[in-house]
């Protein structure tokens, strides 16, 4: 319940949107855990030798923009190459093995190519050791292996990685084969632009990424999202105040025209990331245009007509029925 529409979006937040503050914790703490538990099967006979200073920490909850329920945590799992080299042919990136590795079973039928989907299986087979957890399993992208716990509600996806000469990464491509990825540069971006918004851009993205899995219409993937927020305020200029429920209304604005364009990926790997068809993103654009109407209204009636419970009840329109009610 809440008297202002200030105070409704803080209470929304809190209670609704953003990972509670403890659970982030134990999260943090359980993560750090199974690094270093990965990094004590490092030079085994059934397993690889690991490079700990290149384990990367990736995707929504290393770049706090992760939303209620926590369910996945995104891990990089550095491999040495001792030796190994590596080849492409455009964006297929093969690696050549040694003899050990042909010996365990983890090339690729009749090639001298180490099989990334054997990889994450030997990965798999190795997490199975592990008493903290439930089951580990290949996961549906076949890019990663995906480690349940018998404790908490959340998996990790534990991704094996290779450190190329150049300072970018290898990670599985679910085909067997692998492709180039750094996700430090997300990382980075996430930090830098929202320092630059004086930290408000973090809760920005949350609310987002919440009203986009509300099923509206198509819903847009994660990291898709957070692109095209970051390309919005990558080019805003810095504000004295901000106030979370108008950015959110201008956001809502500004997607329902961006969506309509590529977007490319700042890593400049991947390409074009928008892959709607023209009617997907007709339909996304009208959904967020409705929104941005909703928003518009709910902001006169808080500001113009100084209407806090009909603001409130229109951002609910907007939001859903989690959102505060007035009191």
């Amino acid at each position: 319940m809440a008297s202002t529409v200030n105070t409704a979006f803080e209470e929304f937040l809190k209670d609704t949107v953003r990972l509670a503050a403890d659970q982030t914790a134990t999260a943090r703490s359980s993560r750090d855990n199974l690094i270093t538990n990965l990094n004590g099967f490092s030079g085994d006979d059934d397993f690889f030798t690991l490079l700990p200073d290149y384990h990367l920490k990736f995707g929504s909850f290393a770049r706090s923009t992760k939303i209620r329920p926590l369910d996945d945590i995104d891990l990089m799992i550095c491999i040495s190459a001792q030796g190994r080299t590596y080849s492409h042919s455009g964006n297929t990136y093969y690696i050549n093995g040694l003899d050990s590795d042909s010996s365990n079973g983890l090339m690729t039928l009749n090639t001298t190519y180490l099989n990334s989907t054997k990889v994450i299986n030997r990965f798999i087979k190795k997490l199975g050791s592990l008493n903290d957890y439930s089951k580990a399993e290949m996961h549906k992208n076949q890019e990663a292996a995906t480690l349940k716990l018998k404790s908490y509600d959340w998996n990790f996806d534990i991704v094996p990685c290779w450190h190329m000469d150049i300072d970018r990464f290898l990670i599985p491509d679910g085909l067997g084969n692998w492709k180039m990825t750094d996700p430090r540069i997300d990382n980075h971006r996430t930090t830098d632009i929202n320092q630059k918004h004086k930290g408000k851009l973090l809760d920005v993205i949350r609310i987002m990424k919440y009203w986009n899995n509300r099923a509206v219409t198509y819903t847009m993937g994660s990291y898709l999202l957070e692109c095209m927020v970051l390309d919005v305020y990558e080019n805003k200029v810095e504000k004295e105040n901000y106030w979370v429920d108008l950015e959110f209304r201008d956001l809502l604005n500004s997607l329902s025209s961006k969506i309509m364009y590529s977007v490319y990926d700042p890593k400049g790997i991947q390409g074009d990331l928008n892959t709607f068809s023209y009617d997907e993103r007709v339909k996304i654009s009208t959904a967020l245009s409705a929104a941005y109407k909703k928003a518009s209204e709910a902001s006169t009636l808080e500001m113009t007509d100084k209407d806090q419970k009909a603001a409130i009840s229109k951002w609910g329109e907007v939001l859903g029925y989690a959102f505060p009610d007035y009191s």
